[in-house]
């Protein structure tokens, strides 16, 4: 019935309870793991920048190392061209040639011995021995690059087999005064200064380091790879970053065959170029197994209050159906369903203040059954049951609206509440009511109802209690003209209008 359906709105605020603390659960544990995923976010950016500045010292340090062996080798070829084209030097003899030459000269287990080659590519001097061998490096690159570009500097070759051992060349042009090409002064760095300074290091078995040329060719590798050796990469944007900024970073997948890396380097502008790297899934390993452990205790824990929850939600639940049904079990009727006289007195109560806020009109019906002592004395309780069920199915189905109240007033007595209602529109209702309980009734008239109709607008100084006095005598006055009718008491003063 109508108010059954206001009684439901009623018990709602158990349901959203219900709902309002699985709300409330889910979003905890959304911003619980929101601050999670933040602060694994925050270990894997630290993580990384930690990583980066590892491999920028690393990069640092051998580029150092490097840097320094080459510089302090190319300054013993500078001294030994610088002192090749003094006047006096061939006049001398040839152990205080060589001591005028390379008394500066750097010496070290993995340095080569210095060679001078003339401007057609014969040794004329070399710093191991009085009386060399007679050698001819006319063809090698480090030879022709001065004789055909006299701004080279420091030319640094290829690497390549060297009196025996695999090495790079480290060269200068010999220029006389008047700017002549007078030959080569060359020396070599063994790959055993690389392996021994690689070596010293503790690397990852996935890490990486690679000496470039200024031209991208590969000097040396670690782990070593001979194919790699020699290789120009200089095509490959990564190591075109390393070839022309001063130092950055990059991440690059070398091959299909390899994972991504992370690569760094620190000084571009030296003669080699040192680029190091290191694998990510290396990285971020120890964050992968952390991640892992926040990750499934978090799930483990937002299973947990999520489960929590929802049992919690189920019993509040069952919980507020329980006290609905106790709700619906202390204001119904047992025997014909509608609202009894308890739950009656609540809404009218509520309806007159609303009806009265608003200045609304509220309507009453008073239902009696007629001859009905009568008829149970005759026919028995179980028929009197029946015929009031009967009644009451009568006056359901004639009202429906929200709002309404229908409710067992005492014994065979009625009252249906009828907010907003004028006093023609609740004569209405009432003569519905009646007309189907006769109707229902049919040719046995087993029996029928009189109905007493009021209705009013509250005033401020009025009880609810003087609607149904007047209600009342309305219902006495319809069983007085005949039964079987509706009497509408009319207002202001409830005067009785048949």
């Amino acid at each position: 019935m109508g108010f059954g359906r206001r009684k439901d709105k009623a018990s709602r605020p158990w349901r959203l309870s219900a709902k309002l603390l699985i709300v409330s659960s889910v979003a905890t544990v959304i911003g619980f793991s929101a601050i999670c995923v933040s602060v694994m976010l925050d270990m894997r950016r630290s993580e990384e920048e930690l990583a980066r500045q590892t491999l920028e010292n690393l990069a640092s340090g051998i580029d150092s190392d490097i840097g320094r062996n080459v510089e302090l080798f190319d300054l013993s070829l500078r001294s030994v061209a610088n002192n090749m084209v003094a006047p006096e030097i061939d006049q001398v003899a040839k152990p205080l040639r060589q001591l005028i030459l390379f008394d500066h000269a750097a010496t070290a287990r993995h340095f080569g011995a210095i060679q001078v080659f003339d401007s057609t590519g014969k040794l004329i001097v070399d710093a191991s021995t009085l009386d060399p061998q007679p050698e001819d490096r006319s063809r090698e690159e480090y030879f022709t690059a001065h004789r055909d570009r006299p701004d080279v500097g420091l030319f640094i070759s290829r690497p390549m087999l060297h009196h025996g051992a695999y090495a790079i060349v480290l060269s200068r042009r010999v220029t006389s005064e008047d700017g002549r090409f007078l030959g080569v002064v060359a020396g070599s760095i063994r790959f055993s200064y690389f392996h021994d300074l690689f070596g010293r290091l503790r690397l990852d078995p996935n890490d990486v380091i690679t000496v470039f040329r200024r031209d991208g060719t590969v000097i040396m590798r670690t782990p070593f790879d001979l194919d790699m050796i020699g290789k120009n990469l200089g095509d490959l944007p990564g190591v075109r970053r390393a070839l022309s900024e001063p130092s950055g970073s990059y991440s690059g997948v070398p091959s299909a065959n390899h994972s991504p890396r992370l690569y760094v380097w620190r000084d571009g502008t030296r003669p080699l170029v040192v680029l190091v790297g290191k694998p990510w899934a290396d990285i971020y390993k120890l964050w992968r197994i952390e991640a892992t452990r926040i990750g499934a205790i978090m799930a483990a824990l937002a299973v947990f209050v999520l489960g929590a929850t929802l049992f919690l939600a189920r019993e509040i639940s069952r919980r507020a159906a329980a006290e609905e049904k106790l709700e619906e079990l202390a204001t119904t009727d047992a025997l014909t369903g509608l609202r009894n006289r308890r739950k009656f007195d609540a809404a009218i109560e509520v309806e007159w203040r609303r009806a009265a806020r608003l200045k609304r009109p509220l309507g009453l019906l008073m239902i009696d059954a007629d001859h009905f002592k009568t008829f149970n004395d005759t026919f028995g309780h179980q028929a009197g049951d029946e015929v009031l069920v009967g009644i009451a199915i009568c006056i359901s189905d004639s009202v429906k609206r929200a709002g309404d109240c229908a409710a067992r007033y005492g014994g065979e007595e009625f009252a249906v509440l009828l907010p907003d209602l004028s006093p023609t529109e609740a004569f209405v209702v009432a003569e519905t009511i009646r007309l189907k309980v006769e109707q229902w009734c049919g040719e046995t008239a087993t029996t029928t109802v009189s109905i007493g109709v009021a209705s009013l607008v509250p005033k401020a100084n009025m009880e609810w209690t003087a609607m149904i006095r007047a209600a009342d005598e309305a219902l006495y006055a319809a069983k007085a003209s005949g039964r079987n009718r509706t009497v509408l008491a009319a207002g202001p003063k409830l005067s009785l209008v048949a």
